[in-house]
């Protein structure tokens, strides 16, 4: 689905075109229902729990792809997939710490990284000296940084957005 580093952007806007019909039918059904492939269970109510908070539209997977979609239509998709890579480099096993870290280093943080995140120098600089024993905490204050970041300022586009505007007036209309 969304999650990961290795979906393409066009997988998340093909998501997102989906669920922004699926929301608008839905709603002229029950409260629960099933989306596509996943058979997931979720409430169309859904979108407006995302304006509740940055954190419960990270962890509902609709709301993500829809963010995730919202970036890239912002050519700053780089943030989520970081923060993602963050998110799944924690559960990493030891052995493999080191290989991982410089993958993510190299794409995101490094000299010339080809989807650099905005960070500070000290941050930057706290990271490079954390890459030279990993541990699954070596991206944790680079990670806070870009959620803070998108929290601040994407989140509250988002919200503004004529696609999340839409759902949300679908949604409280019961359309």
């Amino acid at each position: 689905m969304c999650r990961g580093l290795e979906s393409l952007p066009i997988t998340c806007l093909e998501r997102a075109k989906e669920l922004k019909a699926l929301f608008g039918s839905l709603l002229q059904k029950s409260d629960q229902c099933i989306i596509g492939h996943s058979k997931k269970r979720f409430n169309v109510n859904e979108p407006l729990k995302w304006k509740e908070s940055f954190e419960k539209l990270l962890s509902s997977q609709n709301g993500l792809c829809l963010f995730r979609a919202f970036l890239v239509s912002e050519f700053s998709e780089e943030n989520i997939v970081f923060y993602l890579a963050c998110e799944d480099y924690r559960t990493t096993k030891p052995s493999k710490l080191a290989a991982k870290a410089k993958k993510i280093y190299d794409e995101f943080i490094g000299t010339d990284a080809p989807r650099e995140v905005n960070l500070d120098h000290v941050t930057k600089a706290i990271t490079k000296e954390n890459m030279k024993h990993p541990s699954q905490s070596c991206f944790d204050l680079a990670q806070a940084k870009i959620y803070t970041l998108m929290e601040k300022d994407c989140y509250p586009r988002f919200l503004k957005s004529s696609t999340y505007l839409e759902l949300s007036r679908k949604t409280k209309a019961g359309e």
